[in-house]
């Protein structure tokens, strides 16, 4: 018992170690918030220890130097004077705000020895609402001047920025109508288009499904696909399913029969001796003798198959520069199958898989409309992939 305990109170102390090394390290590489962190996080299990004497002086040390960092860095870029430098002096003040935060619960911290630690907090309120307001003014410019370069990629960085505008300072200005503006200027509208040259009827069902591509999940922000063209919208690009092939093959049907033969027990007969009495076991039981015979049966399986073959491609196009951009396969093959058995003869000398095949029945050919639509799961699952593996940019 008492090795057990010896060994614990090691270990421990060997954890605790190791956390001060690692402290000493991040401290010694200027790494002050990780150093911050781990402390308080050891200072958190439990304040009043004197393993933590460490941990509380290399807070200390840490909490000075990070605060002095970044205290030097907000001079610095304050005298600089550069708009931009707005965001990184307002994320500085945050972090100041965030450290104090941390420590507050931890507060008064006091050794083994009695001494309590010192730190110097500081109410950065106006200073954290003062870098906000430069920051979200010089957001506000600096989004202005992505939108007004007129490019669809610039917009995009317009919307981002507005989007962080709204977070730091809900309904500043007209940022919410220049966020919808800068959507619309950045999204890519497709205008989709399928055209079937095959000499067969595509149902209208698979036609409007095929033509929704907010049902294949392609989680794309900035695209929109227009079946119907809008006149107040400027497409950039089309895509074109080409259907030049719906073939249809005949309903089939063909038959193959087997012949089954097997060998069964068909009851029993007592066992004889020369004189025709019963012969008996040893414990006086009569000794029966099983009977075996050969029955026989045809199974006639039916195959009934019909298939339908269609090919084409899905056509990019940019309509801005009128160039084609690629084409990609699109061609799937549906096949209808049933089959069934029919016997004559002995059941009995049917097999498992025969009984199987007995309990199906012939099923009426789907109609070659029907045929079509089944096949649509199959092109629709590859025009999912192919528009998820080709994207407009």
């Amino acid at each position: 018992m008492r090795t057990t305990i010896t060994l614990l109170l090691v270990a421990i102390t060997l954890l605790g170690c190791n956390s001060v090394k690692r402290n000493q390290k991040f401290l010694a590489q200027g790494n002050y918030d990780q150093a911050i962190y781990l402390a308080v996080k050891k200072l958190r299990k439990g304040k009043i220890s004197s393993k933590n004497d460490m941990h509380i002086e290399m807070l200390q040390e840490a909490f000075v130097k990070a605060v002095t960092d970044d205290e030097r860095r907000i001079k610095f870029l304050q005298k600089d004077g550069q708009p931009s430098n707005s965001k990184e002096i307002y994320f500085r003040y945050l972090d100041l705000e965030e450290r104090q935060n941390m420590l507050r619960p931890l507060l008064p911290l006091t050794n083994s020895f009695g001494k309590e630690a010192r730190f110097k907090m500081m109410d950065y309120t106006g200073a954290i609402l003062t870098a906000k307001e430069n920051y979200v003014a010089y957001s506000y410019d600096e989004a202005a001047q992505y939108l007004n370069r007129n490019t669809t990629l610039d917009a995009r960085t317009a919307y981002h920025i507005y989007c962080e505008i709204e977070e730091l300072q809900e309904n500043y200005r007209d940022v919410r109508r220049l966020k919808e503006e800068s959507r619309f200027l950045g999204t890519d509208f497709v205008q989709v288009e399928l055209r079937n040259r095959s000499g067969q009827i595509i149902p209208r069902r698979l036609e409007r499904e095929l033509l929704d591509f907010n049902t294949y999940d392609l989680d794309d922000f900035w695209t929109q696909y227009h079946e119907n063209p809008r006149d107040d919208i400027d497409y950039q690009f089309g895509i074109r399913m080409n259907f030049e092939q719906i073939a249809i093959a005949p309903e089939r049907i063909s038959e193959t029969e087997y012949r089954r033969e097997k060998e069964i027990e068909d009851g029993w007969r007592y066992q004889l001796d020369r004189n025709g009495n019963v012969v008996k076991d040893s414990l006086g039981n009569d000794i029966k003798i099983p009977n075996y015979t050969i029955v026989t049966a045809r199974v006639m399986y039916t195959t009934q198959t019909k298939s339908v073959l269609v090919g084409g491609d899905v056509h990019y196009r940019d309509l801005v520069q009128g160039r084609d951009m690629g084409r990609h396969p699109l061609a799937t093959e549906f096949v209808f199958e049933n089959e069934f058995a029919k016997f004559r003869g002995d059941e009995r000398a049917l097999t498992e898989e025969d009984l199987r095949f007995l309990e199906y029945d012939f099923i009426p050919f789907p109609s070659n409309e029907q045929m079509v639509l089944d096949a649509g799961d199959d092109i629709k699952a590859r025009l999912r992939d192919i528009l998820r593996n080709n994207s407009l940019r």
